[in-house]
């Protein structure tokens, strides 16, 4: 019997991927927001509502810390997404992969001090043109359980091919951190 987090060396990962349907992966740590990091994707973002930067109009609001901008959810969920194509849906280069489409839904404002964990589905897959298409969804919960924001994410993997070793170095050199 093999293991989700294993690929049969006789199954494609196509095979590997569509065995893995339903699948449910939690990751194994939860993501603390900090006052500081909600200011700096604030900034990145160019977000410039107070309640990403004064603890008072958040107050005012009637929010015990910083509000989080509603895009500040990308950065577990790239986080998931990653651990889930390296965990569970082996085989794959994550560089040949794009996101196809993307829909939220936001159940709690993300704030100062909150954990949130991450429950990843794979909730479908199917082959089209050359292509693996994946429907995952992600649950982020805070420290209490609550959903904090529903996802339903398809992504699309270039089947066949290889990358191109200097395309990709020069990608790294470009990307400002590690996932």
């Amino acid at each position: 019997m093999t293991s989700a987090s294993t690929v049969d060396e006789t199954e494609s990962p196509a095979e590997h991927a569509l065995r893995m349907v339903g699948h449910h992966y939690r990751m194994p740590d939860f993501y603390e927001v900090g006052r500081e990091k909600i200011r700096e994707y604030a900034r990145s973002v160019q977000d410039g509502h107070a309640v990403h930067y004064d603890e008072q109009a958040a107050k005012d609001l009637g929010y015990d810390g910083l509000i989080a901008p509603l895009t500040f959810v990308s950065i577990v969920g790239v986080m998931a997404q990653k651990a889930m194509f390296d965990t569970v849906i082996k085989g794959y280069d994550v560089s040949q992969i794009m996101q196809a489409d993307q829909r939220l839904e936001f159940h709690h404002p993300i704030r100062t001090g909150d954990h949130l964990m991450v429950d990843v589905y794979l909730e479908s897959f199917r082959q089209m043109g050359g292509s693996d298409i994946f429907i995952t969804k992600n649950i982020i919960s805070n420290a209490s359980g609550e959903a904090v924001v529903s996802s339903w994410t398809t992504l699309v993997a270039r089947t066949g091919g290889a990358s191109d070793v200097s395309y990709m170095d020069t990608v790294k050199g470009v990307m400002m951190h590690e996932l």
